[in-house]
């Protein structure tokens, strides 16, 4: 598994091969999405999900993805570094990805990887983004459960009312409930999502996202949070959702392979060459980007 998510990440030429080979082993595992600004628990909170799934007998994987730096393009790879109580339990794959400077809280690669834990046979694949703010929405794309994890003191009910986060959000939970302020929050989210709701209007989806309360750091209320999961692929199920976010997620990972295809291509031979022109027609005034775009776009 480890060597096949390396050939995702490298690009390798192989890979093609590979996914041809996987395809028919994929579709089975609940892809759980964890997200949320940075210290609100989010690493504690998905090894106390791995805990309470590994008790259930589900097999599970884990793409923890990690910030780049911007220098030498490594990462620090912290999330595993928290999960090491679950290191040798052979029913749960843990990989650190760095982000390589892809943006929205996800690793460019991420999609693939996760077909490849799916085809490997984990029950559930958790998602535990990076952790950057108000715009890593992209998880909600690819999760078919997004967790949205909050913390006391992180912030006051505007900054949750603006904060993009909240608006992808299946599951809200309240970490470090412990705190002063937990209620508080709990109440303000509340607030936020109701005026959601109401803007929404008759049409909207039945699921109401409930709001949780936990502890993660002493596993207090992770039952609960897995209920409210599982529940919510149900709810999936039942109502025909669970298919269209996987059409619309394939969508969205065939239309990415697309453009990296023809952005690779306009970096070799003859391409690269008329592109080459075309800028320094741009640039003299002799021609305009719309045209110069349109001379190589594929017909």
């Amino acid at each position: 598994m480890a060597r096949l998510i390396s050939l995702v990440e490298d690009q390798s030429p192989l890979l093609g091969e590979v996914a041809r080979a996987l395809a028919p082993h994929t579709g089975r595992a609940h892809v759980v999405g964890l997200t949320g600004a940075p210290g609100v628990g989010k690493s504690t909170t998905t090894s106390a999900l791995v805990t309470a799934l590994r008790a259930s007998g589900r097999r599970v994987g884990v793409l923890a993805v990690d910030p780049s730096s911007p220098f030498t393009g490594g990462a620090l790879l912290g999330d595993r570094v928290r999960m090491q109580e679950h290191a040798t339990d052979v029913g749960v794959f843990i990989r650190s990805m760095a982000t390589r400077g892809h943006l929205g809280g996800l690793a460019a690669a991420a999609p693939q990887a996760v077909r490849v834990l799916d085809a490997a046979g984990c029950d559930v694949v958790l998602i535990e983004t990076v952790g950057v703010g108000q715009s890593e929405v992209e998880v909600a794309g690819l999760a078919d459960t997004t967790v949205v994890l909050l913390a006391p003191g992180m912030g006051d009910a505007i900054q949750a009312a603006k904060a993009g986060i909240l608006e992808i959000g299946n599951v809200y939970c309240v970490n470090k409930a412990d705190r002063d302020g937990a209620d508080v929050t709990a109440r303000e989210l509340r607030s936020m999502l109701a005026i959601g709701r109401n803007v929404e209007g008759e049409d909207a989806p039945q699921w109401r996202p409930p709001i949780l309360k936990t502890v993660a750091s002493r596993g207090e209320g992770i039952d609960e949070l897995l209920d409210e999961i599982d529940r919510h692929r149900s709810h999936l199920v039942e109502h025909e959702e669970l298919e269209l976010r996987r059409r619309l997620r394939a969508r969205a990972e065939i239309e990415a392979l697309v453009v990296a295809g023809v952005r690779s291509g306009l970096s070799r031979g003859d391409a690269a060459q008329q592109l080459d022109r075309l800028a320094a027609d741009v640039v003299s005034g002799e021609t305009d980007p719309y045209t110069a775009a349109a001379i190589l776009t594929p017909r």
